[in-house]
């Protein structure tokens, strides 16, 4: 057994047992393994052990990446996205993770349009206000969303959030709770044609903790692939 099929063993076991102690499901949680930064070998050994779901964080490596794989894989943006780079990933991912504004909502819904389909998204926001991340903050969350259902090619699937770092992922657990509540206030809020099926929370350090408050999709990179190598 290879380094990613055992890393990858070892996580579905943590999330399955996160998953019990939640009182959860372990099938309600899926894994985005996250493969920023990491050759497409890699991907491909990955999905050859039965991973589907990967996040990718920058544009032009997820275009560069796609080519060089099979088909039947999933493919989540999960970085900050730029309006003017949309365009490049119009129907090639099956779900964006982070958008925070009407503006970059408007341009994903007309390249989706263009090619005659709809975008599944999730919002972003920032609960703990840190200015380096992205994120429509808590307040403003419901009135976003209000307008983002107005927008005939998206389709809002749920939340995502990033906590601050900390070395104990009890740290985070707020974030990963608020995250939940705020799900709810949307949920209660009865927008036609939003969802909220998806949380989107945890990483590597702290993944347990976010699937015991809820979490549906955890973005798992450097507990699959070992520590990122940058250029």
């Amino acid at each position: 057994m290879g380094e990613i099929a055992e890393h990858l063993k070892e996580i579905r076991e943590r999330i399955a047992q996160a998953a019990a102690r939640g009182g959860r499901d372990p099938e309600e949680v899926r894994l985005v393994a996250v493969s920023k930064t990491k050759p497409a070998a890699a991907v491909a050994e990955a999905f050859a052990c039965g991973q589907t779901i990967f996040g990718e964080n920058y544009v032009q490596e997820l275009v560069a990446k796609q080519p060089e794989l099979p088909g039947g894989l999933c493919w989540h943006f999960i970085g900050s996205l730029q309006s003017n780079k949309v365009r490049q990933i119009a129907g090639k991912v099956d779900l964006i993770h982070s958008v925070d504004r009407l503006s970059l909502a408007r341009e994903i819904d007309r390249q989706w349009g263009a090619l005659g389909k709809a975008c599944d998204i999730l919002v972003q926001v920032n609960i703990s206000r840190e200015e380096t991340k992205g994120g429509t903050s808590s307040e403003e969350l419901i009135g976003l969303v209000r307008e983002l259902a107005q927008l005939p090619h998206l389709r809002v699937k749920g939340l995502m959030t990033m906590p601050p770092f900390f070395d104990d992922p009890e740290g985070a657990r707020p974030y990963f709770r608020k995250l939940r509540e705020l799900a709810d206030e949307v949920r209660r809020a009865g927008i036609p044609a939003v969802e909220m099926r998806e949380l989107s929370m945890g990483m590597s350090g702290d993944f347990e903790a976010a699937i015991e408050e809820g979490a549906t999709l955890v973005r798992v990179g450097s507990a699959l692939f070992g520590e990122r190598h940058y250029h």
